[in-house]
């Protein structure tokens, strides 16, 4: 039998499926399958890391008109985690330096890395949460001569 459920978590819809096989009958593979369900609830939580847009990091602009650009995802950050286990979640980020302007909003620009202590959890993609143009000639020679000399 295979059944799905659907609760609020967060202030978001949390959704399981459930899938049992090997049980006697209809009446046991249900009743089962409504344990598993219950126990998926109770024995993990789901962590907000970040809200829909809001800034994760900022990084730096090469031969833009803004020096920063801040970096995010458009949807919320969240994470299922062992139940109590939320303290021990650890991020850090990988960026594709040096960041070159022009970027468009939505633009991949890095990863997000979530660990559960030491085991790596999950990864995302980090995104431009803004427009960077160009910078005009000026400033994009400025910049060249800069990251020459790094």
């Amino acid at each position: 039998m295979a059944a799905t459920s659907r609760r609020p978590a967060s202030g978001v819809e949390r959704r399981l499926v459930a899938v049992v096989v090997g049980t006697p009958s209809l009446q046991a593979r249900a009743t089962e399958t409504q344990k598993l369900l219950n126990w998926g609830y109770s024995a993990f939580d789901v962590v907000r890391l970040y809200a829909a847009g809001q800034t994760v990091s900022t990084a730096p602009v090469w031969k833009g008109q803004s020096n920063t650009v801040a970096l995010g995802r458009k949807q919320a950050i969240l994470v299922a985690v062992p139940r109590g286990q939320a303290s021990h979640i650890q991020t850090s980020l990988t960026r594709q330096d040096p960041l070159l302007a022009p970027l468009a909003q939505g633009q991949a620009v890095g990863i997000l890395h979530i660990r559960l202590g030491t085991q790596p959890w999950q990864a995302l993609p980090l995104q431009a949460l803004q427009d960077v143009p160009t910078a005009g000639w000026l400033g994009r020679t400025w910049d060249a001569i800069r990251l020459g000399i790094q």
